[in-house]
């Protein structure tokens, strides 16, 4: 996948659940890819959870803090990303979509995705198609899903 700067980067909106957090850390530190996790998060980063479900990959994983949602906006729109927002209540597949290496593939939290004014901010909306009986995948699993179509296109 080349330069780690010229990656797309996987985001996480104030995640809630430290175990999904590990696991999407050892996915990108397996994969090369950078996190940047928008606080707060509603866990501490040093929580047993996390570090089991990271185990010994979290020192390997790249890891961005960002302060709030207007930290991460200013950093984003310094660095000239793309802001794709994975949501239900998005239209168009992910499969369906062109990612490009500067995209920041944006997952809400588990309990309550992303708030208004983060979705407004969004330069794209993508879903996961589902079976209508299902309402949502695990975000770890919704991040390796796209994380890996994102690599397939890319490569």
């Amino acid at each position: 996948m080349g330069n780690i700067n010229l990656r797309p980067h996987i985001v996480l909106f104030q995640p809630d659940i430290p175990g999904n957090t590990g696991t999407i850390l050892r996915l990108a530190a397996c994969l090369g890819l950078v996190v940047d996790l928008i606080e707060p998060a509603g866990f501490r980063l040093d929580d047993k959870s996390l570090r089991r479900a990271g185990m010994d990959y979290l020192e390997r994983a790249t890891l961005t803090r960002h302060r709030s949602w207007e930290a991460f906006e200013e950093w984003r729109k310094s660095e000239q990303r793309r802001l794709v927002l994975l949501t239900t209540k998005g239209h168009e597949s992910y499969t369906a979509f062109a990612f490009e290496p500067r995209d920041c593939l944006l997952f809400g939290r588990e309990s309550a995705g992303v708030p208004e004014m983060v979705e407004h901010a969004a330069q794209q909306t993508l879903t996961i198609p589902m079976a209508e009986t299902g309402r949502s995948l695990n975000v770890a699993m919704s991040v390796a899903m796209v994380a890996g179509e994102a690599i397939r296109q890319l490569s």
